[in-house]
């Protein structure tokens, strides 16, 4: 009884890990950082300025600095054809015969002759055509600042939705000089970019056998 009862836990926490499973991800880099602390002195109160009050009039508010935040905008398009064609054919013939040859036993065999002839032709033709289409906006946060000012950004959204999570992931290396107004760049002007979308949703593990299933065809012949 506390056997069955023990695979019948397992069993229960196998498939609660099951639905708990996060899809895997092409993302390197972690999909969030806090900002760094910096040491900077304090002005010296005067008559007119307040280092309390003190706000920089020409500051540029574009992402700078580790943990700040920047709006990737998707525009991903791609498209892709491919054609190819071959052709083979090989023809092979055989013609012998057993001359009479004096003082050779099995008289009957002389004079016979063989014939073969053999064709083999092979025709090919194959066509592939691929195309993608990805558009949105996910907000990403810098999460390190190259020597040369570029900026490593990577980010993640997650949409649950009634049967499954829907994750949205992206990373790359931006530079600042293509940061627009709103601090919102174009994933076509990000470096090593790395966009993906998945979900958590089992339609594809529906389409598949199961193990025990798999189990079983392997040895019964059906």
């Amino acid at each position: 009884m506390n056997t069955s009862r023990a695979f019948g836990l397992l069993a229960v926490l196998l498939g609660l890990a099951g639905c708990g499973t996060t899809p895997s991800t092409i993302v390197e880099h972690p999909t969030t950082a806090r900002p760094q602390t910096q040491a900077a002195h304090a002005p010296d109160n005067g008559a007119i300025y307040q280092a309390a009050a003190y706000r920089p009039l020409f500051e540029d508010r574009r992402a700078r600095h580790v943990g700040d935040v920047l709006t990737i905008v998707i525009n991903e398009k791609t498209q892709a054809g491919k054609q190819a064609s071959s052709n083979a054919s090989k023809t092979s013939a055989v013609d012998s015969s057993i001359s009479a040859v004096a003082g050779l036993p099995l008289k009957t065999f002389q004079g016979m002759g063989v014939n073969a002839e053999a064709s083999n032709e092979y025709a090919d033709k194959s066509a592939l055509n691929s195309s993608n289409t990805f558009s949105g906006s996910v907000s990403v946060t810098v999460i390190e600042v190259l020597p040369n000012g570029n900026l490593i950004v990577a980010g993640e959204k997650q949409i649950a939705l009634d049967k499954g999570i829907e994750y949205i992931r992206l990373s790359g290396v931006v530079q600042p000089d293509t940061i627009q107004a709103g601090n919102t760049v174009s994933s076509t002007k990000v470096a090593d970019a790395r966009i993906e979308y998945r979900t958590s949703a089992k339609f594809d593990s529906a389409e598949v056998m199961g193990w025990l299933g798999r189990f079983f065809l392997s040895f019964i012949p059906l």
